[in-house]
């Protein structure tokens, strides 16, 4: 009788294993993929939820747009703009899920005079992001309060976010917009650097709703067949973003075994990073306010035109 309760044992748990579901995801090495790093380090240790994951961390959003449209993974955490930009791009074979992070940029300085964005009047920002959300919501967030860029503040456009970094340590009353972690890295590289402006703050109080960076998407024909797996990925990444949020030592730790950035950065970075997981029809208000906002400043910034109701996947 044991042995035959035994066998049955083995039997089940075959079947189980065999019906797990493979998913691939991918990230970027930043603040998107630090609400993953507790699911990705569970999933080493076998199937979560019923699934079998394989993670993919690259550098750039340019690594992650082909895997995506030609079907190497399932689910990737890019940014918000760019998802409707490959949602025109695929006829709308890609859904977004979820808003992963919320705003992370941040007006930094080397000294203590910029208090106000009205500050900033008469000075060079160093900043990377050119033609990407960094540029649209910094070009709003100035326009809103009065300042018109070439003319009341300039901006020096570098190519990576490093650039701004040694621009902005290289001049005594040097302004650059960084986003986190690479905020964190300017101060911790100078004690004279600070934390001017929170440009996340100034974006709500003036446009009324979150200002958005990154997202995960899905492809539309994996969703379809596979409905159970998404709505385990979705219930394990929340626990895995609660934790990033509650144990910022354990999570920072992780981070820095995974390589997104060194643990000492993270730890610090990470309170600031806004890590999250907005799903449903608050993620789905959030982030077509957010896009309309894109499409009236450059319509080729989200794709040339409104992603449809389909691009938004609520469950529903």
């Amino acid at each position: 009788m044991k042995k035959l309760i035994v066998y049955i044992m083995v039997m089940f748990l075959a079947v189980v294993s065999l019906s797990a579901a493979d998913v691939s995801v991918a990230a970027l090495k930043g603040p998107t993929a630090m609400g993953m790093v507790k699911l990705m380090s569970e999933s080493e240790q076998g199937s979560v939820g019923g699934n079998d994951y394989s993670f993919q961390l690259e550098g750039a959003a340019d690594a992650v747009v082909p895997l995506l449209v030609k079907g190497d993974v399932d689910i990737a955490a890019i940014p918000g703009n760019l998802s409707s930009v490959l949602y025109a791009r695929t006829n709308g074979g890609i859904e977004v899920v979820g808003i992963n992070t919320l705003g992370v940029l941040y007006i930094v300085e080397n000294g203590n005079s910029v208090n106000s964005v009205e500050d900033l009047r008469g000075r060079t920002i160093y900043s990377a992001g050119k033609g990407a959300t960094p540029e649209y919501a910094l070009q709003y967030i100035l326009a809103a309060n009065g300042l018109e860029v070439g003319k009341d503040v300039y901006i020096e456009w570098k190519s990576e976010h490093a650039e701004c970094v040694a621009a902005l340590k290289a001049d005594p009353s040097g302004v650059a917009m960084l986003p986190q972690p690479f905020a964190t890295t300017a101060m911790m590289s100078n004690p004279d650097i600070r934390i001017a402006l929170d440009l996340n703050d100034i974006w709500e109080e003036s446009v009324g709703s979150v200002l958005i960076t990154g997202v995960t998407v899905v492809r539309r024909d994996w969703r379809e067949s596979n409905p159970e797996a998404l709505t385990s990925f979705l219930e394990s990444y929340k626990a895995s973003v609660d934790y990033a949020n509650s144990d910022i030592d354990g999570a920072a730790a992780l981070i820095g075994e995974y390589g997104i950035v060194p643990e000492k950065v993270a730890k610090s970075a990470l309170p600031y990073c806004q890590v999250t997981l907005i799903t449903g029809e608050e993620m789905k208000t959030a982030l077509s306010e957010y896009l309309g906002i894109l499409y009236a400043q450059n319509p080729q910034s989200i794709g040339g035109a409104l992603p449809g109701d389909d691009f938004y996947y609520t469950g529903e």
